[in-house]
């Protein structure tokens, strides 16, 4: 398989330092709980942590809204939940890519109903084209066309997640 580079690993670092910028302005004088959006988001997460300056905590959640086939079910299975509660709690929900918005559709209603004080969405990739339903992100590192793509969290069958560049499968 080959791999080509797509987004290199300076551009991917100095993205996340300008998103982090914006949300440490945006959540100024709050914490916020970083919601990681397991697997791929641990990547982002943890790049993305370390550049904002308002206190930080991290949790995770594992969704599924494939189960066991490759085309969405339109709902998710909670495979890990937080380990703690949000109740009152600035959540910011850390994505590695929103394609279908399938998977953040379903699970918004989930965490609203848990009493955070606000919920917002940051993810690395967006594939706006692929939407079959809206959701609102409100920090995106790259818009990207409907590639398939690998590293920085993205994965080919549990491969390629770290690589330090985003990278398009080509066959």
């Amino acid at each position: 398989m080959k791999i080509k580079k797509l987004i290199s690993k300076r551009k991917i670092n100095k993205r996340i330092e300008a998103v982090a910028k914006k949300i440490s302005h945006d959540y100024s004088g709050k914490e916020i709980l970083i919601v990681c959006i397991l697997k791929g988001g641990v990547f982002y997460a943890c790049e993305l942590a370390k550049h904002i300056t308002v206190p930080v905590e991290i949790d995770f959640m594992k969704v599924s809204s494939y189960g066991s086939g490759t085309e969405s079910k339109g709902s998710i299975d909670i495979e890990q939940d937080l380990s703690g509660t949000i109740e009152n709690k600035h959540v910011l929900i850390v994505e590695d890519i929103i394609d279908t918005g399938i998977t953040l559709s379903s699970l918004l209603p989930i965490l609203e109903e848990r009493g955070p004080a606000s919920i917002g969405i940051t993810t690395l990739l967006d594939k706006p084209t692929r939407r079959k339903v809206e959701v609102d992100v409100d920090y995106v590192g790259f818009t990207i066309d409907d590639y398939f793509v690998v590293g920085c969290g993205l994965d080919y069958d549990q491969r390629y997640r770290a690589l330090d560049y985003v990278g398009v499968v080509e066959e």
